[in-house]
This record gives C-alpha cells, sequence and structure tokens, in this order.
C-alpha cells in the first residue's frame, strides 16, 4: 500500500517535507527494487511523458540511479534497463528545456536533476546506448551548451551563500562534474577493453579541448573581477590538472600558459577578502577551514596549489624558472615598498606558492642551493610583522623547508624559535600554523638540547591550545615531541594524558554537535587517542605510571569499547594494550573492559579480531589467577562462548578467525595445568574448524593449537584426540604438511622460528609417553619428524641471528651525515612517520609480535623463512627445545631400555647423524644459557 501510494506526493510536498520523503523512497528503493517493486520504472517513464508529473519523476528516478552509483558490474544489471528505457525520454526533455528562452529557476531544478541522474548512471561504467557516437554527442552538445552559456543575471541572489547554491550556479557545478568524470576515468587512451578504448580517442578528438576552451573563458571570471563559485572553480582546476600530462591538451594550454599561470593561478593562491573576513570575525572555522581535508577537495586554493605541482613536475622545463621568476618579482616589489604600499596578499600567495613546491625546489638545480638565502631573505623577517596572516605563512613555509641542509645552523636555531614564539602569537591561525610548523622542526631537529630548557614551557602552550581548538596537527606534533624525548616526558606523562583525554572528549562533542565539523573532529579525536599511545609507550620502562594515568582513561576506554567506538575502536583496543602489557599488574577497573571487550566481538567487532587478539592475551598472560579464579564474570567461560561462536561459524572465512587458534594458544600456555577440563572442547572445536579450512596457513595455526594441547598435558590430549576418532587423521594431515615444500625447497607450511618450536614440543611430549599411548611405529614417525624440525630450526635460528647482526654491521657503517640525507630522502618521497611503523601508525601485528604473535599468512615465496622472532614472550620462552628433546629421549631411556633401544635401532645413517648433531647442540645450548642467566645475574 504504501509503495502504491508515496510516489505520487513527490510534487505535492515543499522541499523540506519531500526530502524527508526522498529518504523514505531510497529505503524502498535500495530493499524492493526490482524484484518486489516491479513496476517502478514503469511509474517513472510513464510520469516523465506527463508535463505535470515530470519532477517527481526525475526526482525519483535519481534516487533509483543512485542506488547503483557504486555498485560492481554484476550488481549493476537492473541499472541497464533503466538507462534504456528512461534516457531516450531524458535527453528528448533536456532538449526540450535547454531550448526555452529566459528560462525560469524551475528550469534549473529539472536540468540538475537530469546532470544528477546522468551522473550517478555514468560513475562507474559508461552505459552501452552510450557508445552510440550519435546518442553521447546529443548529450554532448547540450552539456557544453549549458557550459558556455552565461547564467541568467535576473534572480541571481546577491548573498555569497545564496548565490552559489542558485540554481544555474549548481548547473554549472553538475556539468563540470560529468566532464571531469568522463575525462579523467573514461578517457584514458591507456584502457584496455576495445571498446573503451574506442571511446577514449572518440572524446579526446572530438570533445577534451572544447570542454578545456569553455573552462578557460568561464575562468576569466577571475581575471576581471566577475563570479565563479569555488566548488566550480575547483572542478575546473582539476579539469585543467588532468590535461597538463596529456601532450594535445597542454599544447592548447601553452599559448595561454602565461594567463593561466599568473593572472588565474597565483591570485587564488593569494590572501583574499573572505580569508581576512573569516580571520577577523571567527579564527576557529579559519583554521578548521584551513586544516580539514573535506574542506580541500572543494577549495579553488588548493586546487590552484595542485595544479602548479602538476605543472612543475610534468612540464617543469621553463614554467618552473618562469614560475619562480614571477615569485621573486613579488618578494622583490615587496621589498622595495613603503610600509603602507607593501603588497601583502601578493606576498602572501607567494610565500604559499613557495612552500607549495618545497619539494621540487629541494631537488631542482640552482634552487636547492638558494632555499637557506631565500628564507633568510623573505620569510623570517615576517615573523614579525604587523600583519598576522603573514606571520602565520612565515611559520607554515619555514616548517616546510625545516629538513633542508642549513650552512648556517643558527639559521635553524632562529627559525625554530620563531616558530615556539608563535605558539605565544595573540592571532589563533598564527598559534596553530606555529604548531604545525614546530612538528617539523622536532623532527629534524639533530640537538635536543635546543628545546630540552623550554620543554615545560612549550607543553603548557600545548595545553592552552588544545583547549581552544580540535586540530590533528596540534595532536601529531605533540606526538613528535614525545617520540623524540622519549623517558624524558614521564615527568609530564599524567599531565599529557590529562589534556588529551579532555581534548578528545570535546572532539566528540563537537562531533555529534556540528554535523560540518564531523569529520574534522572525529580526525582529531583519533589523533587524542593516538597520541596517548605515543606517551604510554614512551614510559613502557616505568611501570609506576601507568597506575596514575588509568583513572584518567578509564571513562573513555568504558565508554569507547561499546559501539559507540567503532570509528576509534583500533586506537581505543591499542590503548588498553599499552596498559594491560606495562602496568606492573592488571587492576579489577581494567579487567572491567573484558565483557566489553567480548560484547563487541560477539556483537559487530569481529573486523578487530587481530586488534583484541593482544589485549585479550594480556589478560590471560599476566593476569592468570585472576582469569582462571573469577568466575562472576566467568572469564574462561565468555572467551569458549566467543572463540566456539567464531571458529563453529560456516560463514567466516579463514582469514577472519587466525587470532581464534592463537588464542587458544595463549589459553593452554598460561594456564598449564589447570584447565584439563577444557581440552576436549577445544581439541573438538579446533578439529571440527580444521576439516573445513582451506587456507595452508590457518591450517597451521590450528595444527599448532593441537601441539599446544599435546604440550599442556600430551597423555590427555591424546586420549581425547583418541575418543574423537580423529588422532590418525590429525597426525597423518601434521605430517604431511611438516614435509610439504614449495619449487624453492623452503618448507610450505609452519615457517616461522616460533611455529617450528610450538611443532617441536607437541611432538617431543608424545616422545616420552609409554608405549601403550604410542605404538613403536608411532614413535618411529614422531621421532624422526621432530629431528627433521629440529634441525630446521636450529639452521633457520643461525639464519635470523646472522641477519640481524649484518644489519647491525650495516647500521654501524652509516656516518651521521649519510643517515641524515637518507632521512631527508625519505621525506622527498613523501614518506614521513605516518607511512611507517613508528609508534605514530600503530600495528597490531607489530605489536603482536611482543606477544608471541605470527601471522602465518603469506602464500608467496618471500622470507617468511627467516623472521626476526627474538622478541618473543610466551610461556615457553624458558624451554629450549633440543634440551627438551635430549631430556625426554634420556627419561625414555631411564624408563624403558628395551623401547629405547628398538627405536634406535630403526635409524639409518642419517637419523643418527641428525640426533648426535641435536645432542650435541642442546649441550652447547646448556652452556650457552647458563653464561646468560651469570650475565644477567653480574648486570644486575
Amino acid at each position: 500500500m504504501v509503495r502504491e501510494n508515496i510516489l505520487g506526493f513527490v510534487t505535492q510536498l515543499p522541499p523540506l517535507l519531500r526530502a524527508q520523503l526522498g529518504e523514505s523512497i531510497k529505503t524502498l528503493i535500495v530493499v524492493d527494487y526490482p524484484e518486489q517493486w516491479p513496476n517502478l520504472l514503469h511509474w517513472v517513464t510513464h510520469n516523465l511523458e506527463s508535463q505535470d508529473q515530470i519532477f517527481g519523476a526525475l526526482y525519483v528516478l535519481r534516487i533509483l540511479a543512485r542506488k547503483y552509483e557504486f555498485k560492481s558490474e554484476e550488481e549493476r544489471i537492473p541499472l541497464y534497463q533503466v538507462v534504456e528505457e528512461s534516457f531516450p525520454r531524458l535527453l528528448n526533455i533536456f532538449s526540450k528545456l535547454v531550448q526555452i528562452p529566459n528560462p525560469p529557476i524551475e528550469v534549473a531544478d529539472l536540468i540538475k536533476l537530469i546532470c544528477k541522474i546522468f551522473w550517478s548512471s555514468i560513475y562507474l561504467e559508461i552505459p552501452k546506448q552510450l557508445f552510440d557516437p550519435n546518442v553521447f554527442n546529443a548529450w554532448m552538445v547540450l552539456f557544453l551548451n549549458l557550459l558556455e552559456r552565461p547564467v541568467p543575471v535576473e534572480g541571481q541572489p546577491s548573498d555569497p551563500d545564496a548565490r552559489k547554491s542558485w540554481g544555474w550556479w549548481k548547473v554549472k557545478k553538475w556539468i563540470a562534474h560529468i566532464l571531469n568524470r568522463l575525462y579523467t576515468r573514461f578517457a584514458d587512451l591507456k584502457i584496455q577493453k576495445p571498446e573503451s578504448k574506442a571511446f577514449a580517442q572518440m572524446f579526446q578528438k572530438n570533445y577534451a579541448g572544447k570542454i578545456l576552451g569553455c573552462h578557460l573563458q568561464l575562468l576569466n571570471a577571475i581575471r576581471t573581477g566577475g563570479y565563479l563559485p569555488d566548488r566550480v572553480i575547483n572542478l575546473i582546476l582539476q579539469y585543467l590538472t588532468n590535461s597538463v600530462t596529456k601532450n594535445s591538451m597542454y599544447q592548447l594550454m601553452q599559448p595561454q600558459m602565461d594567463i593561466i599561470m599568473f593572472e588565474i593561478i597565483f591570485p587564488l593562491l593569494c590572501f583574499n577578502d573572505n580569508d581576512q573576513m573569516l580571520w577577523d570575525e571567527d579564527p576557529h572555522e579559519y583554521v578548521r577551514k584551513g586544516y580539514d581535508i573535506i574542506e580541500d577537495l572543494y577549495s579553488p586554493r588548493t586546487a590552484a596549489m595542485d595544479f602548479v605541482n602538476e605543472l612543475v613536475r610534468k612540464r617543469g622545463k621553463g614554467n618552473l624558472q618562469k614560475f619562480i621568476h614571477f615569485i621573486v618579482g613579488i618578494f622583490m616589489r615587496y621589498d622595495e615598498a613603503s610600509i603602507e604600499l607593501k603588497p601583502y596578499r601578493q606576498k602572501d600567495g607567494a610565500l604559499l606558492a613557495i612552500g607549495t613546491l618545497y619539494d621540487r625546489l629541494k631537488q631542482t638545480d640552482p634552487y636547492k642551493g638558494e632555499l637557506e638565502r631565500m628564507l633568510v631573505q623573505h620569510v623570517f623577517p615576517e615573523f614579525s610583522s604587523h600583519v598576522g596572516h603573514l606571520r602565520a605563512k612565515a611559520a607554515w613555509v619555514a616548517g616546510q623547508y625545516a629538513h633542508i641542509k642549513f650552512s648556517d645552523k643558527n639559521n635553524f636555531r632562529k627559525a625554530m624559535h620563531c616558530v615556539i614564539a608563535g605558539m605565544r602569537d595573540a592571532e589563533l591561525p598564527v598559534r596553530v600554523d606555529s604548531v604545525f610548523a614546530l612538528r617539523s622542526f622536532v623532527e629534524a631537529c639533530t640537538d635536543l638540547d635546543e628545546i630540552r630548557p623550554i620543554l615545560p614551557q612549550l607543553l603548557d602552550e600545548f595545553f592552552k591550545l588544545m583547549s581552544e581548538v580540535e586540530n590533528e596537527d596540534l595532536v601529531f606534533t605533540l606526538e613528535t615531541i614525545v617520540d623524540r624525548f622519549g623517558e624524558e616526558m614521564a615527568p609530564y606523562a599524567l599531565g599529557l594524558c590529562q589534556s588529551l583525554a579532555a581534548a578528545f572528549w570535546r572532539c566528540m562533542a563537537s562531533s555529534e554537535a556540528d554535523e560540518e565539523a564531523e569529520d574534522t573532529s572525529a580526525l582529531a579525536a583519533v589523533g587524542c587517542l593516538r597520541a596517548i599511545s605515543t606517551i604510554l609507550e614512551s614510559i613502557s620502562s616505568l611501570p609506576h605510571l601507568y597506575i596514575q594515568i588509568e583513572h584518567t582513561l578509564l571513562p573513555i576506554l568504558r565508554k569507547m569499547l561499546t559501539s559507540d567506538g567503532q570509528d576509534v575502536y583500533e586506537e581505543v583496543l591499542e590503548i588498553v594494550s599499552y596498559m594491560t602489557f606495562y602496568s606492573p599488574s592488571i587492576s579489577l577497573d581494567m579487567w572491567s573492559l573484558w565483557p566489553l571487550i567480548m560484547e563487541a566481538l560477539n556483537d559487530w567487532a569481529i573486523d578487530f579480531f587481530e586488534n583484541i587478539l593482544v589485549p585479550l592475551d594480556n589478560y590471560v598472560s599476566r593476569g592468570t589467577e585472576h582469569f582462571l579464579t573469577c568466575k562472576d564474570p566467568d572469564y574462561q567461560h565468555s572467551l569458549w562462548k566467543a572463540l566456539s561462536s567464531i571458529m563453529a561459524d560456516q560463514n567466516m572465512e579463514d582469514s577472519d578467525i587466525v587470532p581464534a587458534p592463537k588464542l587458544i594458544e595463549v589459553f593452554f600456555q598460561n594456564c598449564k595445568g589447570q584447565v584439563d577440563h577444557w581440552v576436549e572442547p577445544y581439541l573438538r572445536l579446533t578439529i571440527d574448524r580444521l576439516r573445513r579450512t582451506e587456507k595452508p596457513y590457518l591450517k597451521s595455526l590450528l595444527l599448532q593449537a593441537i601441539a599446544n594441547t599435546l604440550y599442556y598435558n600430551p597423555s590427555l590430549a591424546l586420549q581425547k584426540l583418541h575418543t574423537l576418532g580423529v588422532a590418525t587423521e590429525i597426525f597423518n594431515l601434521w605430517f604431511v604438511m611438516l614435509q610439504q615444500v614449495k619449487r624453492s625447497g623452503q618448507r610450505a607450511n609452519f615457517k616461522r622460528e616460533y611455529a617450528k618450536k610450538v611443532c617441536c614440543l607437541g611432538l617431543t611430549s608424545l616422545i616420552g609417553l609409554p608405549a601403550s599411548h604410542v605404538p613403536g611405529e608411532a614413535l618411529e614417525r614422531i621421532f624422526k619428524s621432530t629431528l627433521e624440525l629440529l634441525v630446521a630450526y636450529k639452521d633457520q635460528v643461525a639464519e635470523s641471528k646472522r641477519q640481524n647482526e649484518a644489519a647491525a654491521e650495516d647500521l654501524d657503517g652509516f656516518d651521521a651525515d649519510e643517515e641524515e640525507e637518507e632521512v631527508e630522502s625519505d621525506k622527498e618521497m613523501g614518506l614521513d612517520d605516518e607511512d611507517g611503523d613508528g609508534a605514530n601508525n600503530f600495528n597490531p601485528e607489530s605489536f603482536a609480535e611482543v606477544r608471541g604473535f605470527h601471522r602465518e599468512d603469506s602464500e608467496d615465496d618471500s622470507d617468511d623463512e627467516f623472521s626476526d622472532d627474538e622478541e618473543l614472550q610466551t610461556p615457553i620462552d624458558e624451554v629450549d627445545p633440543f634440551i627438551f628433546f635430549v631430556e625426554t629421549i634420556q627419561a625414555l631411556q631411564a624408563s624403558d631400555p628395551g623401547r629405547f633401544q628398538n627405536l634406535m635401532q630403526t635409524l639409518d645413517f642419517h637419523y643418527q647423524a641428525l640426533a648426535s648433531g641435536v645432542a650435541q647442540h642442546a649441550e652447547e645450548r646448556k652452556t650457552e644459557i647458563a653464561k646468560e642467566k651469570l650475565e644477567k645475574t653480574n648486570a644486575q
């Protein structure tokens, strides 16, 4: 009944209510079309023919087309019928609307809807109907007609905000949007599909140049003081930027390149009236817009900067020299002019240009040799300018060039101290830009004594700023300072965490209250949590501080470990990981987070399972007694409930459940001798999943879980395997996987040192069982497989050690200058700390390595075979597999000499040699371990 009646109301309602109705129709279409609502398309096409119902039909068709905007090819099939039946009618309506003389604003609204329908229909793929050159040309003629036609003067609002949203400017925006999409996605001559290649050639030949001409004509408004909405300018400049790389298009632009660079692009870089108004009336909004990545998508200034960068990157010859000459001319005119006539706004634009091109200028002769002089002569003086926006721009530019090699270290110091002073500026944007620059200077600083004396004062300025604005660069700068000073930050750790926690709550409140600020606030909130993690890592050797900090962080953790924290869940889990790993002990307050984590895992957080693994391991391994004895809540049962649900789920991919067998391993290694009643349930669960598993790395992990139960209690685990009737099946699979090799000769499974060790301990545990448990034939097979595995493990450990020593020697070979150059080179490539595995970028797997977890999911021939395992921290760390093996054999010899003798007689020369080598290595390991213990005792 709803479906039959809802559509007729679209044209009857005012816009505000129509938007609500549109959401309802969208929900119906997403769920019901086409299966439950097959006559919807008929309603649309019928009403497209009706003069009174055209708006309603277009409105609904836009919602229908949007359903398929981002769908894959297979899911887009229903759209083909929509296009086939509606596009001929749309084109007819479009054509009639364009021909109306002196059209009213309602016509613009109809054309805008047609553009949106076209956009959604071609976003990922061009419908085959448009491959017909005549049909496509008919659309393009109309688009180009509207693009080059001046918008009506009558009715155009005078208010800037209302003006950019006016119907006819919206039409221009959507047409520019469509033409950009066609050009960037479908007009690439490198496309391989024959029909797509033909389309690309046709578009380049017939339309690309015409569009460029229309765009350049529109941009004339910037030169003549006319009006062009920011979004339209942004889209046009995107088109020009994409044209720079195409020879035919660049040739069309080249004769006008001086006009483009100096009369269109450069004015967009300059500080303007809108900037000044925002600076004066709402400095917080000025800061937000300046650092908001969403704003960048719409900003003419960002698009102008992108154009300059692409031009000098792809067509630098001539253009770079010409552009820099122009910028230097502005610098000179500024210096020569009297104070009241100085072109302050042009100087701002020139500084922005220099800062934008820093990456290119640092690499290009002769400019790279002049950068320090340029900073001293044209940037440093603006630190004391009476014009606020120039003080801000000076700080920003200085930050861009903080990593260059200063021939005079005093210049570096001067710049850094000016930036630090800028944090106390009266103008908020100057303070924020100074913080942005400070981050670069702290990273580049080779002598931290430059900052150390003013560190308390510096942090105090941070606290003040963080109470004023939610800005992720503030947080990232703070992270950098903490990272560089490490343990020296300990006295400030509690205060820092309190300030960051307060800033986090402000960000969350701002995000909920203001939709426009949502993205920026969310990023700043994430930054606050990451900075807290950096602090927690920096004080890892001072466990008592975690007790002080815990009270501050618990409210965040309790709130954000629920579904409210889905956007920051990784960061919150990282904090829990640090708090449960480095604290002297896990408090009852921290234990109260376990149920929240398990509830999330059982409900919605399976995608974070790898991250959840780390704190759960900490709880079990560092709070074993509480984990085992507490019954309310029952931690053992809640772990079982989660793991059994995940591993038994038929729809769960192999890759999704990787942490599950790792947690089973944690459970049995840490609770040795205390959880016998769980052996059978976990074995049953593991074996059921093993039978359904396809990925070799997950099979390996599941077999490792079984190996851990054998090491936990070999007699009990083996008995349960026999009771379940799977012992032969499991051991056959295990031995086959142990023998499998790649074409390279490397083992295909159990590739890491840790995996080999676990298998060795599990198999060795069986050797000590009586003949009634392990018959002679089985004992021989286990003995030989374990020997081979031990030898492989020994070789791998030796190779890892050799590689580590070689790497250490390589590092020792670097001198300071070379290392500095390397860092600078990395910066030039755009690889800063956030791209790596530094403290700023939490990687659950790198943290998990400390906890003894390794993911065996690489199925290529990479370097898994030799992995860095020396940081493993698990209950089996103290167990040497060679000594354990030899002592087990010696115990067998003592308890059952005949059985031992029979086993030795089955060995040929090869296995006798292996056994002898393992026995000798076990003796060497005993000596090494004794020596290490003595050294450790002496060191204490």
